[in-house]
């Protein structure tokens, strides 16, 4: 019997009927079907995307430091704005104004300056670059002294040290430059905060004794509610008095200081108060009255601080007889002073970022307190006082 041959594969594929195709070829075609699909809808403009990115949420951090960008660079648009105003035979009042705008963008720089996402917002490109159409000197105190207030309070309050340590620097700086242009116009210059070091928790324990059933009393008594609105409300609210400091640490010891940090704190203040009390030992007149002034505040936060530390009149206690007295005091009393208050700025700003949000304002303040004495003394102003490596950074550029 003779073989049947193969058969033809070109008319079995005729079989199926004209111009279908066999499945072996079907996934091919259904692919093909599936590419024309889709460059049909491409060319009707449909897009299978995801929706826009839309704008990240702020948190409490990037808050604090947006704020304190705006407030550097309303400053700044301000001191230009006045400028622009002002006649160029005020010469001092310029300068201070040239001073402070450039100050005023270093310190925004240095927060982070201005928040850019890199997406659309569809606000206008023709939008005003200045929040000042017009400024007075007097208009710039006011907003120095409102941005020194807010930048104090949230270095006090802020979760982040480095940050907390940057904004009670630029804080300092704003006071100073709202002091210095306020006394060359002759306004009222931002409200300074007398720093006094606080007192250890456990110091009235002994007084407290006598009076523990009035205290009692006074505790099981009903509390009279406070209207809601009250000037009580709004200060527990925002954690501020009038002065900008953070109200509910004022009498409060900073938390995170290390018995380093505090035997630290007692010899720097009172080898302070040493090197002024030799100068003014051999000064005269108003120079003698105001290092005298000097030497008792530092010998009083020296107390305070020895208090804290639980050294105060005891073998431990730290400070000495004599100490060396930086070399130059041969220069002069506001090179000394200028020293001595340098190095005490650097101290409690380093300790700004170290300490625990909540408890820091006396230190916050005693910052500012050693940037004005700085230029009351007659130092140059800094846009960072008590951060060394920024000034570093300007010495170098």
């Amino acid at each position: 019997m003779e073989p049947q041959p193969a058969p033809d594969r070109s008319a079995a594929d005729d079989v199926t009927g004209a111009g279908v195709p066999t499945a072996r070829h079907r996934p091919v075609a259904v692919a093909a079907g599936a590419l024309l699909a889709v460059g049909l809808l491409a060319g009707c403009g449909v897009r299978l995307e995801a929706p826009p990115a839309g704008e990240p949420v702020p948190d409490s951090l990037e808050v604090v430091r947006r704020t304190a960008v705006a407030d550097a660079l309303l400053v700044a648009d301000g001191a230009e704005a006045a400028l622009e105003e002002l006649p160029t035979s005020r010469k001092r009042v310029v300068a201070e104004l040239t001073r402070i705008a450039a100050d005023s963008r270093e310190q925004a720089e240095a927060l982070g300056g201005e928040y850019d996402s890199g997406l659309a917002t569809g606000a206008p490109t023709d939008a005003p670059s200045s929040a000042w159409d017009k400024a007075t000197p007097a208009d710039v105190v006011e907003a120095l002294d409102d941005a020194a207030a807010r930048s104090r309070t949230a270095a006090g309050s802020t979760g982040d040290g480095p940050l907390a340590r940057l904004l009670a620097s630029v804080g300092a700086a704003q006071t100073v430059s709202g002091e210095r242009l306020a006394a060359l116009v002759d306004v009222a210059g931002p409200d300074i905060v007398e720093p006094r070091v606080p007192e250890p928790a456990d110091a009235d324990e002994g007084d407290e004794g006598d009076e523990g059933d009035e205290d009692d009393a006074e505790e099981d008594a009903p509390q009279e509610a406070a209207s809601p609105g009250s000037p009580t409300d709004d200060a527990t609210a925002t954690g501020q008095d009038a002065g900008g400091s953070s109200a509910q640490d004022d009498d409060t010891v900073p938390e995170g200081l290390t018995p380093h940090d505090l035997s630290t704190l007692v010899v720097s203040e009172d080898a302070t108060r040493y090197a002024l009390q030799l100068r003014a030992a051999i000064g005269s007149g108003t120079t003698r009255d105001r290092l005298l002034e000097r030497v008792a505040v530092h010998a009083q936060r020296a107390d305070g601080w020895a208090a804290v530390a639980g050294t105060q009149a005891t073998a431990d206690d730290p400070r000495r007889a004599a100490y060396a007295v930086p070399r130059v005091a041969d220069q002069g009393d506001k090179a000394l002073v200028i020293d001595l208050e340098t190095d005490l700025a650097t101290d409690y700003a380093t300790l700004v970022g170290t300490t625990a949000a909540g408890t820091r304002a006396v230190l916050v303040d005693l910052l500012v307190d050693s940037a004005v004495a700085l230029d009351d003394w007659g130092a140059e102003p800094e846009p960072f006082p008590g951060l060394p490596e920024q000034a570093g950074d300007d010495a170098a550029a």
